[in-house]
């Protein structure tokens, strides 16, 4: 366990439910087919190595599951999200503990929290200095950042494919139709360091993820791409999508079963 100062909660939690005008997450089919985003979030919690008592905010806590692996560990844990379909199902599922729908790059927390952890959420964030600054904000003197999330290169084979189908069917690729932000570790290190932060920590690194049965990929474009599908008709994304799944076959198709090509950034940070 790593050797973190604790401090007594001495603040009040602050962040208030927002509706929001758009929400495209299905959490059912992020909780039954996607379970694999919080199974591979167990690693980072070891990194965090969580001290019983501690206050820490989950930003980008999906249905929850990670934030009551916290709570069971004797965190004081406080879990964000900016859907709310994910956030209604994290209260169903774990009622002992305070879900917000809460925008990551609107914090205006003010040293609440000895760390703030995130997994698999700051890649959809397009304007990450604004983010990091509310989470350096929102910790106190010592605090620790600990975050892992797509990074350069992540899914780029699925992606890129997407694009070309698009292009071919007529559909040009519009500003802000790609939905990710999959910076380098230099790029982010650096973002860090402006913000305040100490990095300790910087990796990218391979991860295949095996996707849940024949209709894996389609699910998890379905689940996590839909935004590069605006304004398409269900008939042409019917065709992008067959034609999608027959040209990647032969790459990301192994052992009966789809593979997504993630490459992923690890990074912690100390507030000083």
């Amino acid at each position: 366990m790593l050797p973190w100062k604790k401090e007594c909660f001495k603040g009040g939690f602050r962040l208030l439910d927002r509706t929001l005008k758009k929400d495209r997450w299905d959490a059912n089919l992020y909780d039954g087919s996607h379970s694999f985003v919080s199974k591979f979030g167990e690693d980072l919690v070891e990194l965090l190595a969580p001290f019983r008592g501690e206050r820490i905010l989950d930003l980008g806590c999906g249905t929850g599951d990670l934030a009551n692996k916290l709570h069971e560990m004797g965190v004081h844990v406080i879990g964000i999200d900016k859907s709310e379909n994910m956030v209604r199902n994290a209260k169903e599922k774990y009622p002992h503990i305070t879900f917000t729908v809460q925008d990551a790059e609107k914090l205006t927390l003010d040293r609440e929290f000895e760390a703030v952890f995130s997994n698999a959420a700051l890649h959809w964030i397009k304007q990450p200095e604004h983010a990091l600054s509310g989470i350096y904000n929102a910790l106190k003197q010592g605090g620790r950042f600990v975050a892992e999330f797509g990074g350069k290169g992540n899914v780029q084979t699925i992606s890129d494919e997407i694009e070309i189908q698009l292009t071919k069917s007529g559909l040009h690729d519009k500003p802000g139709q790609f939905p990710w932000y999959f910076p380098s570790i230099g790029e982010y290190s650096t973002l860090m360091e402006k913000a305040g932060f100490r990095v300790i920590l910087a990796q990218h690194f391979n991860r295949p993820t095996q996707l849940e049965g024949d209709r894996g990929l389609r699910n998890w474009i379905e689940m996590f791409a839909s935004s590069m599908f605006e304004n398409v008709s269900g008939e042409i994304k019917e065709l992008i999508l067959t034609n999608v799944e027959e040209n990647l076959k032969d790459v990301l198709f192994q052992d009966g079963g789809w593979i997504a090509d993630y490459k992923r950034i690890r990074v912690m940070g100390i507030k000083e």
